[in-house]
């Protein structure tokens, strides 16, 4: 299934050891991204949600934050960590001998300050099992998230595919029409030279002109652009970088549609696809 790479996901959970809240964002990148806030308790956590995310995700720029707050009451142990109190505590005073009006500190703001009370949670191995589980089910949540917006951008560019194909299949159609037309032209500009120029030669200028405008291999091509779209897409999975491959190669073939045609329609069935390209191209930004 196709995957968007933009997606939000919460889940909260309460158990006797606290309250314990995954926020998962990601939005596009070209590569797989994985930034993690943690609480200073939690650190140690860091690698192995790295790990669990990535197993999972393929691509796109995945920020994960975890809040817990443990019950009251259930805390096995509490500690001061005094070097660092005593560490903060100097520091104040040097900062106090810089200001003009110092404000004093107390000792709930030293308190507050990350890694000063020291906690030992109860049965850590616990709630570390839960909070790991906790975080494959929030992953599950953003996946299927990013799959909803996934079918979205899925069906934009079927649609869009939908529109180029005609508008190929007429510009093929009318390809051998265009050919003579423009033999035909350059004949008859030429007709009053046919006595100075010689006539073996004029032919071969003409075959080679009609060459340069045939665009038949460019329409080919598109179509088959356009059929290996539809069977990615079909596909599904992490294929957002071969997609992007694919526009660009649509694009390329339409642009030398453009710049050969010697005929209206042709040229206008060259813009029309462009257009339809460029919209493709910003959806395909947003495919894991």
């Amino acid at each position: 299934m196709l995957r968007s790479m933009t997606a939000f996901a919460r889940r909260e959970a309460h158990t006797p050891w606290g309250t314990a809240a995954w926020e998962l964002r990601s939005v596009n990148h070209r590569y797989l991204d994985v930034s993690v806030r943690l609480p200073e308790d939690w650190r140690a956590l860091e690698p192995e949600v790295r790990a669990r995310v990535g197993e999972r995700i393929r691509r796109g720029k995945v920020e994960c934050a975890l809040r817990y707050q443990a019950a009251v009451g259930n805390v096995a142990g509490m500690r001061l960590n005094r070097p660092l109190a005593e560490q903060l505590a100097r520091l104040s005073r040097e900062v106090d001998q810089i200001l003009y009006n110092p404000a004093p500190v107390h000792a709930l703001d030293v308190l507050r300050w990350p890694g000063v009370l020291e906690t030992d949670l109860p049965d850590a191995d616990a709630v570390t099992r839960n909070l790991l589980t906790l975080l494959e089910d929030t992953v599950g949540d953003l996946i299927a998230t990013r799959e909803r917006e996934g079918a979205k951008v899925r069906d934009a560019l079927q649609a869009r595919l939908t529109e180029m194909e005609p508008r190929v299949r007429a510009a093929a159609e009318r390809m051998p029409a265009v050919v003579a037309a423009t033999r035909e032209r350059l004949r008859g500009r030429l007709a009053e030279l046919r006595a100075e120029v010689d006539g073996q030669r004029l032919e071969q200028e003409i075959v080679l002109f009609a060459q340069r405008v045939d665009v038949a291999e460019e329409l080919d091509r598109l179509s088959m652009h356009i059929a290996e779209v539809r069977r990615v897409l079909a596909e599904g999975g992490p294929v957002g970088r071969r997609l992007d491959f694919l526009m660009q190669e649509l694009n390329r073939e339409a642009n030398t549609l453009g710049s050969k045609s010697a005929d209206t329609e042709t040229t206008r069935a060259a813009v029309d696809l462009k257009v339809l390209i460029e919209q493709m191209r910003e959806q395909v930004q947003n495919v894991e």
